[in-house]
């Protein structure tokens, strides 16, 4: 399965748009992550705990829409866009959105 943010891929030809598949991923942080998120944002750098969890919900949400777009028999997702929100109550989501199609 190929899976990329352009509109085509290079070297293949797109025979057959399928229609637009998304993949969706809501993770909840916990206290620990929270309290931890807080003394890095005090004394500067990067929050690994909060990091990790953004990878998490991207690599679910990408599987989830790959997934899909083998179900209908796509080759290929392109014009792939991820999008990442954060929720009340500590909860982080990813979506990722793109065109199923079938490539030559």
């Amino acid at each position: 399965m190929i899976i990329t943010t352009t509109p085509t891929i290079q070297g293949r030809e797109i025979q057959e748009y399928l229609g637009v598949i998304s993949g969706e991923a809501i993770m909840g942080s916990n206290v620990v992550r929270d309290f931890l998120a807080g003394i890095t944002d005090i004394i500067g750098g990067r929050s690994g705990a909060y990091e990790s969890k953004l990878a998490e919900g991207r690599e679910i949400a990408l599987k989830e829409m790959a997934d899909k777009a083998r179900a209908m028999g796509a080759d290929a997702v392109v014009g792939v866009d991820l999008d990442f929100e954060t929720l009340r109550d500590g909860m982080m989501m990813c979506i990722a959105t793109g065109t199923a199609v079938k490539v030559r």
